[in-house]
């Protein structure tokens, strides 16, 4: 019996030191929960980035794996006028965006933030927009902004004007109705989140403001504006990402052509032109990538300083 125990502990001994023991199972299960997710990140995320750092200093086209480089296709890149010209077209939809996107949702939010039906439809109403496919969007628009379209032809039965406008083929025209477009379909989403963020102020200071002789303008200037401060900056993040990387817009509204002369093209589309089709060069579509890349990540360095000095 004695030695029946002894085996018995050795045994023991030995599974748990091969993880086989009667809580072995608690150490391996949560790893069998992450395990996809883990090899899913793995495959569609973290490879293809290194290997878009791989290809970015080679001149590797669609049919042939190429050869180093060094930093070729960055010298050819700040070289190229279509690359200048995407950037520039890109930046200056940060620019011209952004400021719409952080205040124009915050208004809505706070014009719709009492909960009654109407309300609720108005709520509807304006996050309709964010469910609606980039290609539906721009082919609406489409119809809208044609030299045929709804647009000029109340113009014209209004006798506003004599020839058609060119939205959609005027080099500024174009960008500017595609930024249009992105702050039509794009303020829902946004109200949404500052309507979670109204939910949690405080509603006696509301309350203490009324009393004060505070009128709407007022307390939301006053009350809503520095409740929602943290949520602006946020919000300043996601439309400065979504500002620099747009393509769906331009993409449909210029017909996939990125304007006259690509006069409008953006990153995005410039990126996809250059890494597609039979000609593809993804070395130097890597390379336009690993530009994005970084650029992006200085706009999120930005705000992330610009959130830290406002928590101080």
């Amino acid at each position: 019996m004695a030695s029946e125990a002894k085996s018995r502990k050795r045994a023991a001994k030995a599974s748990r030191q091969a993880g086989l023991g009667p809580n072995s199972s608690g150490r391996i299960v949560p790893w069998l929960f992450v395990l996809p997710p883990i090899l899913w990140i793995c495959t569609f995320s973290l490879f293809p980035f290194f290997n878009t750092i791989r290809l970015s200093f080679t001149d590797s086209t669609l049919l042939k794996p190429g050869t180093f480089v060094g930093l070729e296709n960055y010298i050819d890149m700040f070289t190229d006028r279509r690359f200048q010209t995407a950037f520039f077209n890109s930046s200056l939809y940060v620019v011209c965006i952004v400021p719409f996107m952080v205040i124009l949702p915050l208004m809505l939010a706070s014009l719709v933030a009492e909960k009654t039906r109407i309300m609720n439809f108005f709520r509807t109403a304006f996050y309709t927009p964010v469910i609606m496919s980039s290609v539906v969007v721009g082919l609406l628009w489409t119809n809208i902004l044609d030299k045929d379209g709804l647009l000029n032809g109340t113009f014209k039965a209004l006798k506003w004007i004599t020839a058609p406008i060119p939205f959609l083929t005027d080099r500024w025209l174009l960008l500017f109705s595609a930024m249009a477009v992105t702050i039509w379909s794009g303020l829902g989403y946004y109200m949404l989140i500052y309507l979670a963020n109204i939910a949690n102020i405080d509603s006696t200071l509301y309350e203490a403001a009324s009393i004060d002789g505070c009128g709407g303008i007022r307390q939301f200037l006053h009350v809503t504006l520095p409740g929602c401060r943290m949520t602006m900056i946020l919000v300043m993040l996601l439309s400065s990402m979504s500002a620099f990387r747009v393509f769906g817009e331009i993409y449909m509204l210029s017909g996939g052509s990125g304007g006259v002369g690509g006069a409008d093209l953006t990153m995005t589309m410039l990126i996809k032109q250059e890494g597609t089709g039979i000609n593809a060069r993804t070395g130097y579509s890597g390379a336009l990538g690993m530009v994005m890349f970084v650029v992006l990540g200085c706009i999120i360095g930005i705000e992330w300083f610009i959130q830290s000095r406002s928590e101080d």
